[in-house]
């Protein structure tokens, strides 16, 4: 500690190229921080999606539908503790422009299968209660400005009202969540709405009593997979076979379908990070060479090779760790403001690993930009320094 003054003066001795060195590490880190968050919201879902569920789709794709009298049979399965459907609804709110995740479910169950979906127990009790009603995540409810009470038209170019009108709902309650990754974009209401009102219906009496996917609540996640064999060998050659997967897995495929965003993000850090790591040893490498006679009469003062490498080092730490820290914080703060395309990534936001990932680093940075000119300092002989000074 009592050589900290000294390492604080070399650095200030180029002022100008001590900030750019800086502000250099700061921009990779922001980027760093960009670059993880736009992973996490491509992958959403991933890494909050539930170890003890199971979602069952028809075995050809996601947009064809099974029958609802399927979820009998799933709940009597050993191993099976509860289980949900719901449908995709594809609305949008006013113009086109206005799409968000909205899907009609049975509220009872679903909120049983995803209890951070659930809105305040009153709230929850009146969308129970009202067949009209919907629940919405606060994310969409703020950028719409709904509150509780309103009536929200939703226009649905897969399911048309026969008379041509939008679907008309109550909003009864909003969700909100404090875990991350939670997404509070979405829309849910009663599937026996939207059951009834097309059950019947000109161009629509195939579809009546079907839902597009299944989720099933298993009380040990370790025999997943085998319980997921069973539900599909139960439907195999049935009307509509399935295709069941663990939540994480089918998310994660369904994510892929945009593309390997993750592996994407992870080549632009890594290359930035090169280069931030190309200009700090550069950086190190000129104040070593400027101060070679200084560094010769230190080892002729006594100061140890040892001591030398280690304030060298620490000299490339401050750098590093000064602008990644700050450049994190920053990332931080907007990266917490939410998701900046105001709904198409709900969620938007920096794990906790990714800032510890960011942290070392930081560190590591710091260590492999000054190593060389570390080890060159300490390698100096005082005769060689001195006649060349």
């Amino acid at each position: 500690m009592k050589y900290l003054p000294l390492v604080w003066h070399n650095l200030l001795r180029r002022k100008i190229r001590t900030g750019f060195t800086v502000g250099a590490i700061l921009i990779g880190f922001v980027l760093f921080g960009a670059a993880m968050a736009i992973r996490v919201a491509f992958t959403m879902g991933v890494e909050v999606a539930g170890a003890d569920r199971l979602v069952t789709i028809h075995k050809t794709g996601l947009i064809f539908l099974m029958p609802r009298s399927y979820l009998e049979r799933i709940q009597g399965l050993d191993g099976v503790t509860d289980a949900a459907y719901a449908n995709w609804f594809g609305g949008y709110y006013q113009t086109t422009s206005n799409q968000f995740a909205n899907m009609a479910v049975d509220p009872e169950s679903w909120l049983r299968v995803y209890p951070e979906y659930s809105p305040p127990e009153e709230q929850k009790k009146a969308w129970l209660a009202n067949r009209m009603g919907a629940i919405v995540g606060i994310t969409t409810a703020r950028k719409f400005g709904w509150k509780v009470g309103d009536r929200i038209p939703l226009q649905a170019p897969i399911y048309r009202k026969p008379d041509g009108s939008p679907w008309e709902f109550t909003l009864d309650g909003i969700y909100d969540s404090a875990t991350p990754g939670v997404d509070k974009t979405q829309f849910f209401f009663h599937w026996e709405y939207l059951n009834e009102t097309i059950k019947g219906g000109r161009g629509y009496g195939s579809i009546g009593d079907m839902v597009g996917w299944f989720v099933i609540k298993v009380k040990d996640p370790a025999t997943s997979d085998q319980l997921a064999t069973r539900v599909d060998t139960m439907f195999a050659n049935s009307q509509a076979e399935t295709k069941t997967a663990t939540e994480k897995a089918f998310v994660s495929d369904f994510a892929k379908q945009v593309g390997e965003i993750g592996t994407i993000m992870i080549m632009i850090v890594t290359v930035a990070t090169f280069l931030i790591l190309l200009i700090a040893g550069n950086t190190m490498a000129q104040s070593v060479r400027e101060r070679t006679s200084e560094l010769a009469v230190m080892k002729t003062l006594g100061f140890t090779e040892g001591r030398l490498l280690v304030l060298v080092l620490l000299e490339s730490c401050i750098i590093a760790i000064i602008g990644g820290a700050i450049g994190l914080a920053v990332a931080w703060l907007v990266i917490s403001q939410g998701d900046p395309t105001g709904g198409l990534l709900p969620a938007f936001y920096l794990p906790r690993r990714d800032l510890i990932v960011g942290a070392v680093l930081v560190v590591a940075l710091g260590i492999g930009s000054g190593l060389v000119p570390a080890v060159q300092a300490q390698r100096l002989k005082i005769v060689d320094a001195l006649r060349r000074a």
